[in-house]
């Protein structure tokens, strides 16, 4: 453990704090869809983006660049996000959740910041930008007051964490003459789609779509998933997880190619929990088997029950997505349903692994 690092056992507070904000923020968001969920729920319906992106990703994902840089103060990344939510939770005052939230985003910039000076490469650039992109997300929240006007930014910042993450595994695959120029110009456009998205929404929210479109396309023709796929065990797992995400992410994307990403769209539930379920979901289903066991020292065998959860997601979604297409709002709410349950699947299976590995190291 390097100098400062936070032991295992300390991490684990904060790892709690991010799930609480998932729990209740996947039913507050079958709240918004007149489901029965338990009152605490069914009162942070309106802040339920916030619970998912800000108060769940923020926190892992921060806890994870932390873990990266071995150094106590990115801790706090994940500390503020954590209590960002708890705050959200608790009904404080207005504008305190946000500004923990933009305390997170920024001590976030800087540990990105930390990363891209230790290895500066576009890879480390695209992790960057994400970062920034979810510090600007919760700034125009915290201005405004508007959670909607956050979720362009928050969406593009899961999008490059990703994409850049999956970017680097690049570099073990024989170098492709126009995949590192494609990705720059792809990185660029989602950044003037961010820039743009304030002062011309419409036109930022296709931008981002178009961007999104072609990360999508990128990631299927360049991502070293193509070769996991034709592998056995985790390798081919998270391999399908990635491949079948990035469907997702395509079909979010062309939706919003046709305004869908725009509030009050009539396919706006559509288009967003394509990305931020199908997409982000799949690369969490597929990436929690390797990265929780190096963030919280834990054993994860790998287990064929892993396809479950993810077949689940796929099928709650379709159901949901379909649903909403076709104008059932009976559908889309079973959808909505199956979603939440496919989530807890994976949690449970996720759990039932971490037991499994406790007793093989017996």
């Amino acid at each position: 453990m390097g100098l400062g690092e936070l032991p295992p056992a300390a991490r684990l507070p904060l790892l709690l704090m991010g799930m609480v904000a998932l729990a209740v923020g996947v039913l507050a968001g079958l709240a918004r869809l007149g489901l029965a969920v338990p009152a605490l729920a069914g009162a942070q319906a309106g802040s339920h983006g916030a619970l998912m992106v800000a108060a769940f990703f923020g926190t892992v994902i921060g806890l994870e660049r932390a873990v990266a840089l071995r150094r106590p103060w990115p801790y706090l990344a994940p500390l503020a996000a954590g209590l960002g939510g708890i705050a959200l939770l608790a009904g404080a005052p207005g504008g305190l959740a946000a500004a923990a939230f933009g305390l997170a985003g920024a001590v976030f910039v800087a540990a990105s910041v930390a990363v891209y000076r230790r290895l500066p490469r576009i890879f480390t650039f695209c992790l960057l930008a994400g970062a920034a992109a979810w510090l600007a997300g919760n700034l125009v929240w915290l201005a405004g007051g508007a959670i909607p006007a956050a979720v362009p930014f928050w969406m593009a910042f899961l999008v490059l964490t990703i994409a850049g993450e999956r970017l680097e595994l690049t570099r073990f695959l024989p170098p492709r003459r126009f995949a590192t120029p494609l990705f720059g110009g792809l990185l660029a456009a989602v950044a003037g789609a961010c820039l743009l998205h304030p002062l011309a929404p419409e036109t930022g929210s296709r931008t981002l779509a178009a961007a999104c479109l072609g990360l999508a396309a990128w990631l299927v023709r360049y991502d070293i998933a193509r070769h996991g796929i034709k592998q056995q065990g985790l390798t081919r797992f998270t391999a399908a997880c990635l491949l079948s995400g990035y469907v997702w992410l395509a079909a979010g994307a062309a939706l919003g190619i046709a305004g869908a990403f725009e509030p009050g769209h009539p396919w706006r539930d559509a288009a967003l929990h394509a990305i931020f379920v199908g997409f982000v979901f799949s690369m969490v289903i597929g990436h929690a088997p390797i990265i929780f066991p190096a963030v919280m020292r834990v054993r994860i065998p790998y287990h064929p029950a892993f396809y479950l959860p993810l077949a689940l997601l796929h099928l709650s979604l379709f159901v949901r997505v379909a649903g909403l297409l076709a104008g059932s709002p009976g559908w889309q709410g079973r959808g909505a349903a199956l979603n939440a349950a496919a989530l807890l699947v994976f949690v449970l299976t996720l759990l039932g692994s971490v037991v499994r590995g406790r007793g093989a190291a017996r």
